[in-house]
């Protein structure tokens, strides 16, 4: 047999062979038109998520993934995206990074999820990135405002979600400038990029601070921080803070007769979420002022939340209702709208392709800011209020950005959901 024959038969023999491995993979794997693509088959799309369902950011974040997962049952139920049912993977790290490490391992290298969405947290997620770049896995609207999603050259495949917590520490500090002005400002904050990106968008508009403290999770006594902030004489109090420790931070200073005015980040600002919390001392959270942007749960009358009331009821068991619950249904909305954009050929890159191309409306009070070059989510937020034990926005929504420019209102008008609650292809 000559060495041409023996080289084609062995040529033909590993071809075969290798397309006998891919097809025996056990990856499940075959997007149309005959992609190999993670995740994705011609009637599932499989995604995957970290929360803390337990642990110290449990609080209302557990929440969060059901509530997702509820939109994307109902989406399922009306069809699915492109005749594709989603499943979403929901893995409990506890807020903790190094379990964020071991679940997030799982995701991509055994369950083969085409994306990871919505991991929560920025201590959790900031130690995931790089394994989430190198695997080239779509790393998408992290719940997290940190400023670290937001490097498209380091990081091309994250996008974020939140407001950012530079822009939101600008808008609260500017409510501050306008509505309390000479009044002593103090800030407590999470000891990572939480608080420090939250105390950066503060002191642009406010300048120093007159007392800054910082907490850990692990920690759950603030009492030295808040008695701080009570000898220096503090009359407004800003907090970058999860649930558990505004909630913390609110009953220690009433322990230690210390009431100032509370200003809270969106992040730990959810009224049902705290008011469970503290239980009987719930009405310490009158007059509170926190920052959101996405529509009110009790909001009867918005499109938006009853479309979300509805799917709850149907899909998540009629779980309690909270901001949590809308969070997580705008997050799943925003990812179905992102699926169709990417198209019925779908692929990692086509998807990437979809939300950097940006252009997306929903639910949200602020404008979505996702371009090549920004990989920041809401650019804004609005302020609300407890009053009576309701919470309730007022004035404008307000847009700024990182840097230095100004607070200024949002004035475009609010849209209304789909009549099914489903989005379509543009």
């Amino acid at each position: 047999m000559s060495r041409v024959v023996t080289h084609a038969l062995a040529l033909a023999t590993s071809i075969t062979l290798l397309v006998t491995a891919v097809g025996c993979s056990g990856d499940g794997e075959s997007g149309s038109g005959g992609r190999q693509v993670p995740g994705v088959t011609d009637t599932e799309i499989v995604v995957g998520t970290h929360m803390p369902l337990t642990g110290p950011a449990s609080a209302g974040y557990s929440k969060i993934a059901p509530a997702t997962k509820a939109y994307f049952d109902y989406v399922n139920a009306n069809g699915g995206v492109h005749g594709r049912k989603i499943t979403y993977k929901v893995m409990d790290d506890g807020y903790n990074p190094a379990n964020t490490q071991q679940v997030v391992r799982q995701l991509v290298l055994q369950d083969k999820v085409f994306a990871v969405l919505n991991g929560l947290g920025t201590p959790t997620h900031t130690g995931v990135l790089d394994f989430l770049k190198s695997n080239r896995v779509p790393d998408l609207f992290v719940a997290s405002g940190s400023r670290s999603w937001d490097q498209p050259d380091k990081y091309p495949a994250t996008f974020g979600f939140n407001t950012d917590y530079t822009v939101e520490g600008k808008i609260l500090a500017n409510h501050v400038k306008t509505t309390l002005p000479g009044k002593k400002v103090c800030f407590l904050g999470q000891d990572d990029d939480f608080g420090r990106d939250s105390l950066v968008g503060v002191e642009k508009v406010l300048g120093t601070v007159a007392a800054k403290q910082t907490y850990v999770t692990s920690n759950t006594n603030v009492a030295p921080q808040i008695g701080a902030f009570k000898a220096a004489g503090c009359q407004v109090v800003i907090l970058a803070t999860v649930p558990g420790f505004t909630a913390l931070s609110i009953g220690t200073a009433a322990r230690l007769k210390f009431a100032p005015q509370w200003l809270v980040s969106n992040v730990g600002g959810d009224h049902p979420t705290l008011a469970k919390q503290l239980g009987a001392a719930a009405p310490l959270l009158e007059g509170m002022v926190a920052a959101n942007y996405l529509p009110m749960q009790n909001e009867a009358d918005n499109p938006w939340i009853q479309l979300f009331t509805k799917v709850n009821k149907e899909h998540n068991a009629a779980a309690a209702f909270d901001g949590n619950s809308v969070y997580g249904m705008a997050v799943g909305y925003l990812f179905v709208q992102t699926l169709l954009a990417a198209g019925k050929d779908l692929t990692r890159e086509s998807l990437l392709a979809a939300v950097a191309k940006g252009g997306f409306q929903g639910p949200g009070l602020a404008p979505l800011r996702f371009s090549a070059t920004d990989h920041s989510g809401y650019g804004g937020a609005r302020l609300s209020k407890v009053t009576a034990g309701k919470q309730s926005y007022f004035g404008p929504a307000y847009e700024t950005d990182e840097g230095d420019g100004p607070v200024r209102e949002y004035t475009a008008p609010p849209v209304t959901p789909p009549a099914n609650g489903v989005p379509t292809a543009s």
